[in-house]
């Protein structure tokens, strides 16, 4: 490989050509974590701002390379859009305004930002995940 090309990978952003899906019902906020995510690469599936949408946005036949889920969604918890993107093995990181306590066992090892987040920190969180899966 030459030095050039060589060069040219080492200078991409870290999630280029990678899809993150974002369930956020707080417009701002799923901008916000939008534009982090897109600075990295990423192209952005959603932002999903309902269970609905979310799933809907699953079963769209596109690959979703990761996901930030914000844990209580319209007052509906985010386990199933969670559980079917485990299933798939796509690393996940959840949002919350509430403490980890209120986070499902079956979920302890997801990762958890408590809002107010720093969006470049989650998404560089989010993308080292990513990559090692």
């Amino acid at each position: 490989m030459s030095e050039l090309v060589a060069a040219g990978m080492r200078d991409r952003p870290l999630l280029t050509g990678r899809r993150v899906l974002i369930v956020e019902d707080e417009y701002f906020l799923a901008d916000d974590m939008g534009c982090a995510l897109r600075a990295l690469g990423a192209d952005i599936a959603g932002p999903a701002g309902d269970l609905d949408d979310a799933l809907r946005i699953l079963h769209d036949g596109g690959t979703i390379d990761g996901a930030v889920l914000d844990v209580n969604i319209r007052k509906q918890m985010i386990y199933p859009v969670a559980r079917e993107l485990q299933m798939r093995g796509v690393p996940i990181v959840f949002t919350s305004g509430y403490d980890k306590i209120v986070i499902s066992n079956e979920f302890a090892d997801v990762p958890l930002w408590e809002k107010p987040l720093d969006h470049r920190a989650m998404a560089q969180s989010l993308a080292g995940l990513i990559l090692r899966a």
